[in-house]
């Protein structure tokens, strides 16, 4: 977000040792707000390994997260956040599967962003590994993802959730629990965005050359869509900039590598003849 122009903020906590500053050093440098960063003295930093990708497929990636600094966030950091600076909230489900303690958290920043009427994303991002069972996931997912006004989940997430694999089902399952819009994202062949109005589209996908990594593509995505928002673009066009970024995205190693500057977008959309 901040490559293209928007200023952001982080909320997390994490631990008194170099994994924790070298992740206060990256966000600096990418011009992010860590102020409501908390640094643990105590607990260590949770960490995600990820095997290297191979031949464009789904590389294995495995979380260290429970018992972490990140688990033991404080409610207070939400109370210190200068809320008359935000106009928009953008969450993930992973949170809520770190401890009840995060999950508190995460209930509190999205009911007093609620409360001020601040618009709410939410990107499922399952890691079925935080949780005790996928029966407890689905309920708790859910319920935080109709606190939100966009619901952006992958298909096989959706299909996880809802129990039905048809985008416009899914995304009728999250319209009849008040969310606003849902863009269910359909990998390479694009998205299906349908509102509570009753108006749908797909957009298609973005030619990709090679897949070399597909970690990071939907957070992408989600940067696509939501700068194009905050910049008044139509829903359209964010869906369409959210893919060409996802496209991106996966033509790179690394989760933040392929994330483009204003430049670097605008050439890429040229190239593709948009």
């Amino acid at each position: 977000m901040t490559r293209l122009g928007h200023s952001v903020s982080y909320i997390s906590r994490v631990g008194q040792d170099p994994f924790g500053a070298h992740i206060l050093d990256f966000l600096t440098e990418q011009q992010i707000n860590t102020r409501y960063i908390e640094v643990d003295a105590a607990d260590r930093t949770g960490i995600q390994l990820k095997e290297k990708p191979i031949d464009g497929q789904d590389p294995i990636v495995v979380n260290f997260r429970k018992g972490t600094a990140f688990s033991h966030i404080s409610l207070d950091v939400i109370h210190t956040i200068d809320w008359q600076s935000i106009n928009h909230l953008h969450v993930t489900g992973i949170p809520a599967g770190v401890s009840e303690k995060a999950r508190r958290a995460l209930n509190l920043l999205m009911d007093t962003a609620r409360a001020r009427q601040i618009p709410i994303s939410f990107d499922p991002n399952l890691r079925p590994s935080l949780w005790k069972s996928k029966e407890e996931m689905v309920h708790i997912i859910n319920e935080f993802a109709a606190k939100a006004n966009i619901v952006l989940p992958g298909i096989g997430e959706g299909t996880i959730l809802t129990g039905h694999d048809d985008a416009e089902t899914i995304a009728d399952t999250y319209l009849a629990r008040g969310v606003d819009t849902v863009i269910v994202k359909l990998g390479a062949i694009g998205a299906f965005t349908k509102c509570s109005d009753g108006s749908s589209f797909h957009t298609p996908g973005f030619p990709v050359k090679e897949v070399i990594d597909t970690v990071g593509a939907g957070d992408g995505f989600a940067v696509g869509v939501l700068s194009a928002l905050l910049e008044g673009h139509s829903l359209a066009d964010a869906v369409q900039r959210g893919a060409a970024i996802g496209a991106r995205s996966v033509m790179t190693a690394g989760d933040n590598e392929g994330l483009p500057t204003a430049q670097q977008l605008e050439a890429f959309l040229l190239q593709e003849g948009k």
